[in-house]
Formats: C-alpha cells, sequence, structure tokens
C-alpha cells in the first residue's frame, strides 16, 4: 500500500507540474529520474542508517553547542525577564539567529563558504539538466537565505531572462538559510531539518526541470561570486550581527502578525460556521497528506498544519505541530515535519520579490508577475520532499 500510494503521489505531483509547464516538448526526463534516485538514496540514508544517524547526531550536537554559546549572549542581555521554568519563544529560537548570523560571516570573510558554494554547484550542474548559476544559485540559498542569496548574483541580475529568473527564485523559496536551521531545530526534530534541506535542493531542481525546462548555453553561464569593497574583520562582524538581530526582529513581527490574525479569522469563522478556518483548510489538504504517506486517521490534523504553513509561515506551523505531536504517529509527524522546512509561503513572494527589486527594479517586477506560479511550484516540491520521506518512513 506505501508503494502504491508513493507512485500515485510522484504521479500527481509530477501532473500538476506538468500542467502549468511552459515548454513541455524541452522536459528531459534522464536528469529528473537520476534526482529522484539521488533523493531516495540520501532519504534512506539521513532516516534509516547508522551512518544517517552519525551525521544526524554530529550537526544536532554542533548545533547544540552553538545555542548554548549563543544563550550565554542572550542570558548576559535579557537575562531574568523569563519566568522560571518558561521557554520565551523570541528568546530561545529567535535571538540564537544573530550568533549563527556570525560565524556564517566569518565563513564568508575567510572565503571559505564561496569556495563551497562555487564548486558544489558545479557538481550539481553534473546531474540537475540545468545550468551552473542555478546550481549555484541553489547552494547558495541553502547558507544565505532567500532574499540575502539575489546578492551574491546581483551583477547577472539585468542580464537574466524570466525562464532563468523563475529557476532561480524557486531554488530560493524551496530551501532554507544556514542561519535559521538552528532555530528549527529546536522545534522538530533534527534529522527532518537536515534531510529536508538535501531533498529540497535536488526537489526544487526537479520541479523547475518539469514547469520551467530550458537549454543553457555556455556562453551565458558564467558564475560570478559578488566581491564587495574590502571590509576590516570587525566592520564584517558588526554588519552580520545587525543582519542577524534584523531576521530574528522581522520574523518576531511577521509571527505577531500571523498569529494575530489566525487567531481573529479562526474565531469570525468559528462563530460564523461552527468550525475554525484552519480546520476547514485541513479538509483541502488532507488528500494530499494521504498521498505522501500520512495515515489515514491523521490526514486532516496534518492537512491544517500544512495549509497554516502556506498561508501564514513555517514558524506558525511547527508551533502548530509542537502542540499536537504527542496525539500523532512518529510516521505523521515526520512527513510533517520534512513539508514544513522550506520558505514556501503566501509572503514569501513579497520578500524574494522585494529583494530582487531593491537590487533591479525591472527583474523585482518580473518576479511578482509569476509570484504565485513561484509558490505553486515550491510548494510541489515540499510535497515532493513529504512522499519521498513517506515511503523510506517505518
Amino acid at each position: 500500500m506505501k508503494l502504491v500510494l508513493f507512485l500515485a503521489a510522484l504521479i500527481l505531483i509530477f501532473f500538476l507540474a506538468y500542467i502549468v509547464s511552459n515548454q513541455r516538448s524541452e522536459i528531459k526526463m534522464k536528469p529528473i529520474i537520476t534526482m529522484i534516485g539521488l533523493q531516495l538514496v540520501f532519504a534512506f540514508i539521513l532516516l534509516n542508517t547508522e551512518f544517517g544517524l552519525v551525521i544526524v547526531r554530529g550537526v544536532s550536537t554542533a548545533f547544540d553547542y552553538l545555542l548554548s554559546y549563543a544563550a550565554e549572549g542572550i542570558n548576559f542581555v535579557f537575562g531574568g525577564m523569563a519566568n522560571e521554568g518558561t521557554s520565551p519563544f523570541f528568546l530561545n529560537v529567535l535571538l540564537p539567529i544573530v550568533f549563527v548570523s556570525v560565524l556564517i560571516g566569518i565563513a564568508q570573510y575567510l572565503r571559505i563558504l564561496p569556495f563551497i558554494v562555487h564548486y558544489l554547484g558545479l557538481l550539481l550542474s553534473k546531474v540537475n539538466g540545468l545550468g551552473k548559476l542555478e546550481s549555484f544559485n541553489a547552494v547558495a540559498s541553502a547558507i544565505f537565505g532567500q532574499s540575502e542569496v539575489f546578492i551574491s548574483i546581483k551583477k547577472q541580475l539585468p542580464h537574466i531572462p524570466e525562464h532563468r529568473l523563475y529557476t532561480l527564485c524557486t531554488s530560493a523559496m524551496s530551501t532554507v538559510s544556514a542561519s535559521i536551521l538552528g532555530a528549527y531545530m529546536t522545534m522538530i526534530e533534527p534529522k527532518y531539518v537536515i534531510t529536508a534541506l538535501v531533498l529540497n535542493l535536488f526537489g526544487g531542481f526537479i520541479i523547475a526541470n518539469i514547469i520551467n525546462p530550458y537549454k543553457v548555453k555556455e556562453d551565458e553561464d558564467l558564475i560570478e561570486i559578488r566581491e564587495d569593497k574590502k571590509q576590516s574583520f570587525f566592520e564584517m562582524l558588526g554588519e552580520y550581527i545587525m543582519d542577524g538581530f534584523k531576521v530574528a526582529i522581522v520574523v518576531g513581527a511577521m509571527l505577531i502578525g500571523f498569529v494575530a490574525l489566525i487567531g481573529m479569522v479562526n474565531h469570525l469563522f468559528e462563530v460564523a460556521f461552527g468550525i475554525s478556518f484552519q480546520v476547514a483548510l485541513g479538509y483541502v489538504f488532507a488528500p494530499f497528506a494521504f498521498l505522501v504517506g500520512v495515515p489515514a486517521s491523521e490526514i486532516v490534523q496534518a492537512g491544517t498544519i500544512m495549509s497554516t504553513k502556506l498561508l501564514t509561515n513555517e514558524f506558525v506551523a511547527m508551533m502548530d505541530l509542537a502542540e499536537i505531536t504527542s496525539s500523532l504517529s512518529d510516521r505523521a509527524v515526520g512527513i510533517i515535519s520534512v513539508f514544513l522546512v522550506s520558505f514556501a509561503n503566501f509572503s514569501s513572494i513579497g520578500i524574494i520579490s522585494g529583494a530582487v527589486k531593491g537590487l533591479n527594479e525591472e527583474k523585482g517586477n518580473t518576479v511578482a508577475k509569476f509570484g504565485l506560479k513561484l509558490l505553486y511550484g515550491a510548494t510541489l516540491v515540499s510535497l515532493l520532499t513529504a512522499t519521498i520521506t513517506g515511503i523510506m518512513l517505518k
């Protein structure tokens, strides 16, 4: 039964991508099949092998240390604000982003990240059927984030055609930034965060190869890494500290607004129809939850969490998941968790188009024009990742 659902989910996801494809005759099946195979291999390793367990434990332990170091700075500034036994979300989940941002800045300053991103991008381009720029951008998105990544290719933005820009934006929305991984790991199991990070990277290429297939000429595929004016080490530290703090504040502000709005809409909907808006949307997403492998008795709960992520953001959905985890099976929790690890939500359309527009107004308007199709593609990536995870979980 699990295999039947897996195949049915793949067929549905590919069909949903195919019906909106720009050039169906240009779809290349070889890289798609190759990357599905790679997703299955990586999912099996990360979820079901001792080697994968070692990797997950290693990454999780590293982030535990990072979060403990971050806590020292947070406690120095905000110590005593929290009541004993409480765990304020802003202090424990959002503010550690500041410290992780600093570490990313140091790796960037020492030219470690550009080296990794550049050559890993070149390697990925050998299997994904797309250009080196697309591969570079996907890896960079997983490190820098969906808005910051476009700074690394700002010199090329004026020359990037619309079809390639769509793929770049899909990668940015489908992945998550390294600075925020620690925050996710405080809310869901680290193994699901890492698994989703890897699977989404390939999933973005797969969906883009169906929705937006094209060929890239060699002379159109130069990779440039942004060269900033030379900063001193401490100038760089100050910049990344402030960048991390801005991210924490922005995410916090969005959560305040979205959680409050959901509360109001749920109340009004319940008064009018006797059911909350989130639960109503849960029934819409329930069939998708069933296909990706969630047990039938839990599909409405799963669908509710999935729809919440799409309408608001992954943090709101992860908080909702944490509240009902005890009532769900481990299998359902795993599948929902990997679905949540991406930036595929309505607010990201504005974030990405705004980031691009800040660098090039014309290209920013182009992104806004295909914004809904961008979210559509990124959501299919999340469903594909959930499907791959579902076949691998017991």
